[in-house]
């Protein structure tokens, strides 16, 4: 197995994600920020934080399928979220949850942050994920 991921005791816990990963490949996969739109550029759910993070994942799992990766090669995840704050946690989490069994999501999360921005790009992006895997 290329990527392990795990959380030692003494961590904190429980979380949605594991605090580590350890990566024996040496083939590096670097997802750039995924958005919630389809290849066309049509936005997807507008103005929908839980829908947006649904479509940003199933991005990202396009990404990585096309570089021969799965979720479960991925070392590290990224999610940078506009206007953040602590009550939009339901929302988010319900994101990850209804993309996750369709995209071989693993909960726990792959270590993973989550970055509170004022904006991204366009002012209907409301999610951005970035994600870097690990291939034999």
């Amino acid at each position: 197995m290329t990527v392990r991921h795990f959380t030692p005791r003494g961590m904190l816990q429980p979380v949605p994600y594991h605090h580590i990963a350890v990566g024996t490949g040496t083939k590096h996969v670097h997802i750039s920020g995924q958005i919630a739109r389809r290849p066309d550029g049509t936005a997807v759910a507008p103005g929908d934080l839980t829908g947006q993070v649904a479509q940003a994942l199933r991005n990202t799992a396009v990404g990585l399928a096309g570089a021969g990766a799965t979720f479960s090669d991925v070392l590290r995840l990224t999610f940078y979220v506009t206007r953040w704050v602590p009550e939009k946690m339901g929302d988010f989490m319900a994101g990850v949850e209804a993309a996750a069994n369709e995209i071989g999501l693993p909960v726990p999360l792959p270590p993973a942050s989550l970055i509170g921005v004022d904006c991204l790009f366009e002012p209907d992006v409301l999610v951005e994920v970035e994600a870097t895997a690990l291939l034999d």
